[in-house]
């Protein structure tokens, strides 16, 4: 669907590439498309028993692409949005996903992380869910997960003032499981991999799904879904968009 995601089978594990560094890999709707299909591809695969997140360039993922929240904001996206199935594919996801995170991982980028089973970060990774600063609302259930991981006060914080987490703090707070050198980071995703890839996948899919209600991650993306459309078509989130392509500060004074 797209050159911008490359996925790589070896031994059981599924290495899936965001590929856009010229983007810092920001996620387009055909990147979404393919992140869905390959999840849901590993889902009936028995040849897959881990899934691998881990980005080229210098970013994890910047986010959505802004353009294509544009769009949707002035009516002008006409395609069918994948991301919907994409985040769908994550909450219902039964493999073991691993995630290898350096630099900025935003809004999605970060969220994703919550559906991953181990998330590995670099010291400079900076982890951010700059919501509120659009003029969004929380998506991927992370009004759920994120407060329950770190505290309510933390997340309040992430989401209404935008503060980045850093791969340390990441860690410390349990977003991450290790902070790991840049230089070593994919070797060691792939090792936690490997290792996942030899214990029993029964096992494994039975932990996984005590751990989590996928029912009720799936229902609540659904609330988020509908409150995040809605915010798309609101007088502030046009002056958020616009204030960003006119590289200024918006001013939502008058924009209620």
């Amino acid at each position: 669907m797209t050159e911008h995601v490359k996925t790589s089978l070896e031994a059981g594990v599924l290495t899936i590439t965001l590929a856009r560094p010229e983007k810092k890999n920001a996620l387009s709707n055909a990147m979404y498309g393919a992140l869905a299909d390959a999840l849901e591809g590993a889902e009936t695969d028995p040849e897959i028993r881990v899934v691998v997140f881990q980005a080229d360039g210098d970013s994890f993922s910047a986010g959505n692409d802004l353009g294509d929240f544009v769009a949707q904001a002035t009516g002008t996206f006409q395609e069918e949005r994948h991301v919907w199935r994409f985040l769908k594919a994550l909450a219902n996801a039964t493999r073991p996903l691993v995630a290898a995170v350096h630099g900025q991982a935003v809004g999605v980028g970060t969220t994703m992380l919550l559906h991953c089973d181990l998330v590995f970060v670099a010291p400079d990774a900076r982890l951010t869910v700059p919501f509120v600063n659009l003029a969004l609302a929380p998506e991927a259930a992370s009004s759920w997960l994120l407060p329950a991981r770190i505290g309510h006060a933390r997340a309040y914080a992430m989401f209404a003032l935008g503060e980045a987490v850093d791969g340390t703090t990441a860690a410390a707070w349990g977003l991450a499981n290790a902070v790991v050198p840049a230089d070593e980071l994919r070797a060691r995703a792939r090792a936690a991999a490997d290792q996942l890839a030899k214990r029993p996948l029964g096992a494994l899919t039975v932990t996984k799904g005590l751990m989590r209600d996928a029912e009720a991650i799936a229902a609540l993306m659904d609330k988020e879904g509908a409150l995040f459309a809605e915010r798309l078509q609101t007088a502030e989130a046009r002056e958020a968009f616009m204030a960003f392509a006119e590289r200024r500060a918006p001013d939502f004074s008058k924009a209620g």
